[in-house]
């Protein structure tokens, strides 16, 4: 019953939050180009003028690089811009290395476009070096009949090849990175729903819009009461918590109690959504806002691998908090009673476990975890009303994908499904980049229901 209750809410959510693909893009919507201007010995390079215009012409805005190398240029949308850097503003002796002063990109996120700079080189060798004009010319000129000046133009489309494969080895690089990053977010709230299906058998449909709570509750303390970002993470991690304990001991217990069933449960939940995501609209509003820490970072650039501090030091604390959520089932006297009420709730209950308290136990879990996920996307992303409806549907596929049920299976699923997502980029349009978790949720419906790490049971 369980597991036919799922894949009807999972199809449901596919149809549901499918149809608002192509509008709102994703959780990852905040739009912005910026970078950083350095020299070949890392110095920043200030007073650089960069123009950014969009697929029409029309110009957005001109800004000049600060004194530490930074620039910014805020977008209200995503789409087509050409942003170019206006080489007549560098300081002497400096050019684009790979030649390129235009860059045409894509924008469906705040996206970061570096311009690699060079020493000029001059006359073909760096340096200012001319090319010798003595009797050994005769001796150095290119054979066959090949002009110097076709030579040099053929080792110069070499070079422009190797940078243009570089480039490319770079971004798909920092894609699969990003998309291990992106993933550790998807498994804090995927771990949270599927522990609580586990144990209750709820789809809750709710579970984005306590990604969405935390995130706020960050936004408050940090903006309304000045708290710094990383205290004001932690409150809201606890805030969040406590939002689970109270839904389940306001709402959920009681209609358990009541015998209610799952479907009405699960359209329950999906008015839970609605009033959570409305009220927030409500007080918060709809624009997209920041915090006001970490929102422009200078990349730690490691040749293929081009990546921001903050992904860094996020991505490590949702990996230690997603392996501390393992161990904890596994080895501790609590998690070994969830899993026990995962199993068989009547069973464990008749062994003397308390299955209330440890539903609500789940349920405190669930909320800190989505919380603390919230947090960490409105630190990359900002932070919007409706960020946690366009991440639920990467939850779901990631429980789907990793087993229904299971902790260590959302986990899984979770970071398949980032890393799939990223990469897709790379053929596909980044518009489009989160329909691929909707065919895989698909797939994985019709071929292997019980997931990656799920087991079959006998239905009826």
């Amino acid at each position: 019953m369980r597991r036919a209750v799922l894949l009807l809410s999972a199809a449901f959510a596919g149809l549901l939050l499918g149809l608002g693909v192509n509008s709102s893009a994703t959780a990852q919507d905040a739009f912005g180009v910026h970078g950083t201007l350095e020299n070949q010995q890392d110095e920043p390079v200030a007073g650089v003028s960069i123009t950014v215009t969009d697929a029409a012409g029309t110009e957005i805005a001109t800004v000049q690089s600060g004194e530490d190398g930074t620039w910014a240029v805020p977008l209200e949308a995503g789409g087509d811009y050409v942003v170019t850097l206006d080489e007549s503003t560098l300081p002497d002796g400096l050019v684009v290395r790979n030649g390129k002063p235009s860059l045409e990109v894509s924008i469906s996120s705040d996206r970061t476009v570096l311009f690699p700079l060079d020493v000029q080189v001059v006359g073909g060798s760096p340096g200012g070096d001319e090319p010798s004009s003595g009797g050994d010319a005769t001796e150095e000129a290119p054979g066959d009949g090949e002009s110097s000046s076709e030579a040099d133009t053929a080792e110069n489309g070499e070079n422009l090849a190797e940078i243009e494969d570089e480039g490319g080895a770079t971004r798909a690089v920092s894609l699969l990175v990003s998309g291990l990053h992106f993933g550790l977010m998807i498994a804090l709230a995927a771990v949270g729903l599927s522990m609580v299906f586990g144990t209750t058998g709820l789809t809750n449909f709710a579970h984005g819009d306590l990604v969405t709570f935390g995130a706020v509750m960050a936004l408050l303390f940090n903006l309304t009461f000045g708290v710094p970002v990383w205290i004001a993470a932690i409150a809201a991690v606890i805030l969040g918590a406590a939002f689970g304990w109270v839904q389940d001991w306001g709402l959920w217990s009681r209609l358990r109690k009541r015998g209610t069933g799952l479907v009405s449960m699960m359209i329950i939940s999906i008015g839970v959504a609605l009033l959570i995501r409305n009220v927030t609209l409500f007080f918060v509003g709809g624009e997209r806002q920041r915090y006001d820490e970490f929102v422009g970072q200078k990349p730690w650039d490691f040749g293929w691998l081009v990546v921001t501090p903050k992904e860094v030091v996020t991505g490590s604390i949702a990996l230690v908090v997603c392996i501390a959520v393992g161990i904890a089932l596994v080895y501790t006297r609590l998690g070994k009673a969830t899993r026990a009420v995962a199993d068989n709730p009547s069973l464990a209950a008749s062994t003397g476990i308390d299955v209330n308290q440890v539903v609500r136990l789940v349920w405190t879990i669930g909320g800190g975890l989505a919380a603390m996920s919230g947090v960490f996307l409105g630190i990359s992303d900002g932070i919007k009303f409706d960020m946690g409806q366009h991440l639920l549907l990467m939850v779901f596929a990631a429980v789907v994908l990793g087993g229904l049920g299971t902790a260590f299976g959302a986990f899984v699923g979770a970071m398949l499904i980032g890393v799939f997502v990223q990469l897709s980029t790379l053929v596909i349009a980044p518009e489009l980049k989160y329909v691929g978790a909707l065919a895989v949720l698909i797939i994985i419906m019709l071929t292997r229901p019980q997931g990656i790490l799920g087991r079959r049971e006998r239905i009826g």
